[in-house]
C-alpha cells in the first residue's frame, strides 16, 4: 500500500498509538491514511480490533468496498453494519468475529447501551476507534455520546481505552467570530477527541497541494425581480390568513427561514392548547412560506405546481367539513386562477434560472467528460430544478443525464430517498450513467464520487463546513466552484463570512499546533472536566423532570384532537423509535 510524503507525515504519532486528528482537504486520502495506520494496528498489537464509525450509512458500504475490503481482505476479517444491513442485531457476536467493524455510530451507541447478549459490547472491547468526519463530535451528535463515554471511562481510572483518529477537513469554527472563540473551538474538538495533536501537513506541504487542486471560484450574482406580482399575492394570501387568525406579529418576514421558525413554533403552540385555527392555519402558511422559497429558486410554474399539489391532496384526503378547512380551501380557490395567470407571465420569471443555464452551458457544451454538482437547499427545490433541466429546450440538447440526490432521514414535509437509492443514484454517477447531481447537503461530505469539473451552490445560507466541503467535491483539472444568489443578499454576505470564517479557522488550528505541550493538555483536560460535568447536571435535570404512570398519559391526535392512545401503548425501540403496540390503534 503506497502513501504520498504528506499521509506518511500526519500519521506518525497514530502509529505510535497516540490520539490524533487527520486534518487534509476533500481528496487528499484521508481514509487510505487510516486504513494503514489500521493495518499497522492490527499488525503489531495482540488481540486488537478496530472500529470505523461513520455519521451516513452509505459511507459504511462506501469505505468497505473501496477501501478496506480491497486492501485487507486477504489477511483481516472486515464486517459492514448499518440499520438496512440486517447485522445490527448481532452486533455483538459480529465485533467478536471480526478484526474490523464498520457502522454507524449510531449503531455502536445502540449497542453499548444495549442490555441484549447478542447485541452489548463495550468501549473497551475495541483498541482504535477511527471517527470519520470528527468535526460532528460535538453538543448533542452522536459522535460526542459515544466520546463522552469514552472520557467518563478515562477519568474513572480505566486503562485499556481505545486509540482515537479522527478525520476531518474542516473542523470549523463552532460559530465564533473571534480569534479566541475560534481557538475555544478547536481545542473543545481535540478535549472531546482526546488528541494529543492535530495533524497536518508542516515539511510536504507542496505535495499535499499537489493533490487538493484548488478549484476557480466565481460569484454569480443575479438582480432581484424588478417586479414580483406573483410573489407579492402570495404575501397578500399569508396577510390574509394572519388576519383571520388575529395575529400581526411577524407578517413582515415572510419567504424567510426566521419566519419558518416562528410557524413551526405557532403550529406546535396551537397543537399543543388545541388551539385547531391556529395550528390549521400555521400548517397552511408553512405551505405558503415553502412556496415562496421555491419561487425564490426554480420557476414560478414550480411554487403554483406545489401549492396546487397541496390544496387538491388536502381536499382528496380530508375530506372535511370544517369551518376552517373550508375557509383557508375557499380562500386559495379564490386566487388560483389569478396565480396560475402570473406564475405564466415569463417577464417575471427567476433571473437565477438563466445564469444556471448559461452555466451549465459553458461546461457541457462542448465536453462529454463533464461531471458536476448543484447543491440546493430543500429536497422539493432538487425535484423542480431536475424538472427544469429536462423541460428547458437548449438543456436537453447538452446531453446532460441529471438525477436528484436527498437525504434517506424521514420529513413529513418532502419525499425522502431510501439508502438503496441513494446507493443507486451515487453508482451511476461513479460508472458515468449520470454527469449532473442535484443534492441537497447529503453529498457535501465523504462521498467518494467522481471528480467534478463544475460545483455550483445554488442560493445557500450555510457555514464554513458547507463550503469547504462543497468545494472540496470539484476536484477535476481546471474546476469551477460557484456561487449563485441574488446580489446584495443575505446569502452572497453569509459567503463571504465563510471565507473570512475559514481563514479564521486554520489561523487557530495553527495557533492550537503550536501551543506549548503542557499548557495545551491543561486546557483540554480542564475542557474534558467541563464537559463531564455539562453531562452529569444534563442528566440529572432529565431524571428530575416530573414522570406521570404511563397509564395516565394520554395522547390526543394532532389534526382534531380525538383521544387515541395512551402512554402504557407505547414502547420504545432502541432508545428512540416510539411504537404503539395496541391492535386497536388506528
Amino acid at each position: 500500500m503506497e502513501l504520498r510524503s504528506y499521509q506518511w507525515e500526519v500519521i506518525g504519532p497514530a502509529l505510535e498509538g497516540k490520539n490524533i486528528i487527520i486534518w487534509l482537504p476533500t481528496g487528499t486520502g484521508k481514509t487510505r491514511a487510516a486504513l494503514y495506520v489500521a493495518m499497522r494496528h492490527l499488525e503489531m498489537k495482540s488481540n486488537a480490533k478496530v472500529a470505523m464509525i461513520v455519521n451516513k450509512v452509505h459511507l459504511v458500504h462506501q469505505h468497505y468496498s473501496k477501501e478496506f475490503q480491497p486492501h485487507l481482505k486477504d489477511r483481516f476479517k472486515i464486517t459492514p453494519i448499518s440499520g438496512d444491513s440486517g447485522s445490527k442485531g448481532f452486533f455483538a457476536n459480529f465485533v467478536k468475529d471480526s478484526d474490523i467493524i464498520i457502522c454507524t455510530a449510531q449503531i455502536l451507541h445502540n449497542a453499548l447501551m444495549s442490555d441484549s447478549q447478542e447485541k452489548h459490547v463495550e468501549l473497551t472491547d475495541f483498541t482504535l476507534l477511527i471517527i470519520d468526519e470528527c468535526h460532528h463530535t460535538q453538543k448533542d451528535a452522536v459522535y460526542n455520546k459515544l466520546m463522552e463515554i469514552y472520557l467518563q471511562k478515562k477519568f474513572n481510572g480505566h486503562r485499556k481505552l481505545p486509540q482515537i483518529l479522527g478525520l476531518t477537513a474542516s473542523p470549523g469554527t463552532g460559530g465564533a467570530n473571534t480569534f479566541e472563540k475560534a481557538v475555544e473551538h478547536i481545542l473543545k474538538i481535540c478535549a472531546n477527541h482526546d488528541t494529543w495533536r492535530i495533524m497536518s501537513p508542516q515539511t510536504s506541504i507542496k505535495d499535499m497541494e499537489a493533490k487538493a487542486k484548488q478549484p476557480i471560484k466565481q460569484y454569480d450574482l443575479v438582480p432581484e425581480r424588478v417586479k414580483d406580482p406573483f410573489g407579492d399575492k402570495l404575501k397578500e394570501l399569508m396577510t390574509t390568513i394572519h388576519q383571520y387568525l388575529g395575529d400581526f406579529e411577524f407578517i413582515t418576514e415572510f419567504g424567510t427561514q426566521m419566519y419558518e421558525q416562528k410557524i413551526v413554533q405557532m403550529e406546535k403552540d396551537g397543537a399543543e392548547t388545541s388551539n385547531r385555527r391556529k395550528r390549521t392555519c400555521a400548517v397552511h402558511l408553512r405551505k405558503y412560506n415553502d412556496a415562496l422559497f421555491l419561487h425564490d429558486t426554480v420557476r414560478m410554474k414550480d411554487a403554483y405546481d406545489f401549492l396546487d399539489e397541496f390544496y387538491t391532496s388536502e381536499k382528496l384526503e380530508k375530506n372535511s367539513r370544517n369551518e376552517i378547512d373550508i375557509y383557508l380551501y375557499t380562500l386559495f380557490d379564490g386566487y388560483r386562477h389569478n396565480l396560475l395567470a402570473l406564475s405564466s407571465d415569463i417577464k417575471y420569471e427567476n433571473p437565477k434560472l438563466k445564469r444556471l443555464e448559461e452555466i451549465l452551458k459553458k461546461h457541457f457544451h462542448n465536453s462529454s467528460n463533464s461531471h458536476g454538482i448543484i447543491f440546493t437547499r430543500t429536497r422539493q427545490s432538487t425535484n423542480y430544478l431536475l424538472q427544469w433541466i429536462n423541460n428547458t429546450d437548449f438543456l436537453r440538447g447538452l446531453n446532460i443525464k441529471a438525477a436528484t440526490l436527498t437525504g434517506a432521514g424521514f420529513s413529513n414535509q418532502s419525499q425522502h430517498m431510501t439508502q438503496n437509492e441513494q446507493k443507486e443514484v451515487i453508482q451511476k454517477f461513479r460508472k458515468g450513467f449520470l454527469n449532473l447531481l442535484i443534492s441537497t447537503s447529503v453529498a457535501e461530505e465523504g462521498l467518494d464520487i467522481p471528480e467534478c469539473n463544475i460545483v455550483v451552490r445554488y442560493g445557500l445560507m450555510t457555514n464554513e463546513i458547507s463550503m469547504v466541503q462543497a468545494r472540496g467535491r470539484a476536484r477535476a483539472e481546471d474546476s469551477c466552484y460557484s456561487f449563485l444568489a441574488k446580489s446584495g443578499g443575505k446569502e452572497s454576505r453569509r459567503e463571504m463570512t465563510n471565507e473570512s470564517l475559514e481563514d479564521l479557522m486554520k489561523r487557530a488550528i495553527r495557533y492550537v499546533q503550536d501551543m506549548p505541550e503542557t499548557e495545551y493538555q491543561e486546557k483540554v483536560k480542564d475542557l474534558q472536566m467541563e464537559s463531564i460535568t455539562e453531562r452529569l447536571v444534563k442528566q440529572a435535570k432529565v431524571e428530575s423532570k416530573k414522570k406521570f404512570p404511563a397509564s395516565d398519559v394520554r395522547l390526543d391526535c394532532r389534526n382534531c384532537h380525538a383521544a387515541v392512545a395512551y402512554g402504557s401503548d407505547m414502547r420504545i425501540v432502541e432508545g428512540a423509535h416510539h411504537v404503539n403496540i395496541n391492535s386497536d390503534f388506528k
